[in-house]
């Protein structure tokens, strides 16, 4: 037994350390640990006391697309420390896509590296190269700066501080102020599935809501009685007030959960989420009304192009759009932009009124962006 210990450890350390060439076995958050010289002999590390605490003092932090934001990350010791050591500091991100109420460790595993720094030193990675920062702007600061916030940034990002075999991290959730709209296709109701649904958003300057986009539109009165595609594979759908038809007019208000689909075969209608967006949404004054072709030049000509439905609806929440004249989109429907309900101007709150999709050789205004 004794003589097949000994080349067991040997093969241990050889994984381990850093001089090796072989890695980590199992979870790897991509860091060697170097410091096992103050041991008992047999790899095991006696500890002097000194506890690594990293800490946010901010669990979420929401941003608008376009801006920077800074994800809070701090570490300290104790009891503190007479000189400073060496650490190193990973920031990885879980898309919001994938982010649950309780996300356990192994999914982890999914996330993607945004950047390493050591010292002076740092990397960044992926979509996130030349846009991203440590703020140190104190000793212990690792908060990361993100510059021209992306639609697709959300989601739950993982501030990791590692001292030799000491590994403690936080996590800081990054939302987007935006807004919830319901779209369906030009083909008419429930026609989406998954995947489609998926790309109409984004067709329309938006991605699709997650559950706690859809919630929090619910929270401010939404209310819409089709069902439709969520982020995480769900179909729900938000109603304020209960009635036949809707899940019935003894359930609470709430959000209807038809739970996980199959993302192929199944088809309902989507909830896209859109932020507030960087140019103008704008009623282009023309001394004729245009038929869809002809708007969609007319656009052009203005140096600008045809308005889509997401950049309506973020301009009309976030920035006070109200347009009482019907005009065509990109997707070929028409609508118009209510902040201030009126006569003459559709229902008695607020909203993005839509007469659908209708044939493109009929003369309407249209809404440019820019």
């Amino acid at each position: 037994m004794l003589t097949l210990r000994r080349p067991l450890l040997d093969i241990c350390l050889y994984l381990l350390l850093p001089a090796g060439e072989g890695r980590i076995l199992g979870y790897n958050n991509g860091f060697h640990y170097q410091d096992i010289s103050n041991g008992n002999g047999n790899g095991e590390i006696y500890f002097n006391g000194v506890r690594l605490f990293v800490e946010s003092p901010q669990s979420s932090v929401s941003a608008t697309r376009g801006s920077s934001v800074t994800l809070p990350c701090h570490y300290h010791y104790e009891p503190e420390l007479a000189t400073p050591r060496r650490t190193r500091v990973k920031w990885s991100w879980l898309p919001a896509n994938t982010v649950t109420t309780t996300v356990p460790p192994e999914a982890f595993t999914r996330e993607t590296e945004v950047m390493v720094a050591m010292g002076n030193r740092h990397r960044s990675y992926g979509n996130f190269q030349g846009r991203v920062r440590l703020r140190r702007s104190a000793p212990g600061d690792m908060s990361l700066v993100i510059n021209e916030l992306q639609l697709n940034d959300t989601g739950r990002y993982r501030c990791e501080v590692i001292d030799g075999l000491e590994d403690e991290s936080v996590t800081v959730e990054l939302e987007l102020r935006g807004v919830v709209f319901p779209y369906y296709s030009q083909k008419g109701r429930y026609r989406f599935n998954f995947f489609g649904a998926h790309q109409a958003c984004q067709d329309q300057d938006a991605t699709l809501a997650t559950f706690e986009q859809l919630f929090t539109a619910w929270e401010e009165g939404l209310d819409w009685c089709n069902a439709g595609w969520l982020a995480d594979g769900t179909v729900q759908y938000p109603i304020t007030t209960p009635r036949d038809g809707c899940g019935g007019a003894d359930l609470d208000p709430g959000l209807r959960n038809y739970g996980q689909r199959h993302r192929l075969l199944h088809h309902y209608d989507a909830f896209c989420f859109s932020p507030s967006v960087k140019g103008t949404v704008y009623f282009l004054n023309h001394q004729t009304q245009l038929n869809f072709t002809e708007a969609v030049r007319a656009c052009v000509n203005d140096g600008g192009e045809i308005a889509k439905v997401g950049q309506m609806y973020a301009a009309w929440r976030l920035m006070g759009l109200d347009r009482c004249d019907a005009g065509w989109l990109a997707d070929g429907s028409v609508r118009y932009p209510i902040t201030k309900a009126r006569a003459n101007c559709g229902p008695s709150e607020p909203g993005v009124r839509s007469f659908g999709f209708l044939p493109p050789y009929l003369k309407f205004g249209v809404y440019c962006y820019r």
